[in-house]
């Protein structure tokens, strides 16, 4: 499957979910919740559940709901991102942020009802009893305190001081790279797959997460408002401590092509099929948005 196909069927599964007519009295919140999980973007997360799921062996129509969980569950941490007590943007994707169309008290709630329903789509899934257990528990560990949470917690509470490139990793991998493992990792789980396919997949994550982070800092120096759908520069006039800052550009682009490469050699200890994910992992150290 192409990543166009990929992400087809993942827009057609997404929009079925939160519908709400007129009738329903908290159907402003349903609208709401949609208005983010609906915005575009990348679908990476949800598109690396269904290609591990897919080279695990596994059905990718049964782990749809797996795939449309971990999407709703970053797009509460994108809703709640954007919030004026987090990074304050009015901007995301190249639309006013939730708080801005809704009101900072729907938007919270907004993103509260999405991270609910994402382990409400796992569990109410067709997958085998196990199969749902483990990419719930995946989850949960990959957004709570050691995880997503945890990350953005260490980001607010380490503001403004200069931070060594393993505080800054301690941050990154949490806050972003928690949530690109758990996608690999429960595509496998999902799958049913083995404990050399699961490792596998968590070292790839860990590696792409890594790398992606590192672009991010890169983009938000080198692009434009218009190419990023979001405001450039924030990193800079916030004094926020960045890979750009730590290693320069050159520097960057370097690590990002040592991470990619680790991350595309550790696919091929597990699985047969890798062609998908080491050109899905190339065009993400090459974007330009």
């Amino acid at each position: 499957m192409t990543v166009e196909e990929y992400k087809s069927k993942i827009e057609a599964a997404l929009e079925k979910y939160f519908l709400m007519g007129d009738e329903f009295p908290q159907a402003k919140l349903g609208e709401a919740m949609r208005y983010s999980l609906m915005a575009g973007g990348k679908r990476i997360r949800p598109m690396l559940v269904l290609e591990f799921c897919r080279i695990s062996g596994g059905d990718v129509e049964l782990a749809l709901p797996v795939a449309c969980a971990i999407e709703m569950l970053h797009t509460y941490s994108l809703i709640h991102d954007d919030l004026p007590c987090m990074d304050d943007d009015e901007l995301r994707r190249g639309r006013p942020t939730n708080h801005v169309v809704y009101g900072e008290c729907t938007a919270v709630l907004a993103g509260d009802t999405l991270q609910a329903e994402a382990f409400g789509a796992i569990l109410r899934s067709r997958l085998p009893a196990e199969s749902r257990a483990k990419c719930a528990e995946i989850l949960a560990g990959a957004a709570g305190i050691d995880g997503m949470c945890g990350g953005q917690y260490l980001d607010m509470s380490w503001e403004g001081r200069e931070l060594s490139e393993q505080e800054l990793t301690e941050i990154n991998s949490r806050k972003t790279g928690a949530l690109l493992v758990a996608a690999c990792q429960m595509g496998v789980a999902a799958a049913g797959g083995n404990k050399l396919m699961m490792e596998a997949a968590g070292h790839f994550g860990a590696a792409l997460g890594m790398a992606f982070q590192i672009r991010d800092d890169m983009l938000d120096v080198l692009s434009t408002n218009e190419e990023l759908g979001k405001p450039v520069g924030s990193d800079e006039r916030e004094n926020k401590n960045t890979y750009m800052v730590l290693m320069g550009k050159e520097g960057c682009e370097k690590t990002i092509a040592k991470l990619t490469q680790f991350a595309k050699d550790i696919l091929k200890e597990a699985f047969d099929d890798t062609d998908f994910l080491c050109s899905l992992a190339d065009s993400l150290a090459n974007r330009n948005k």
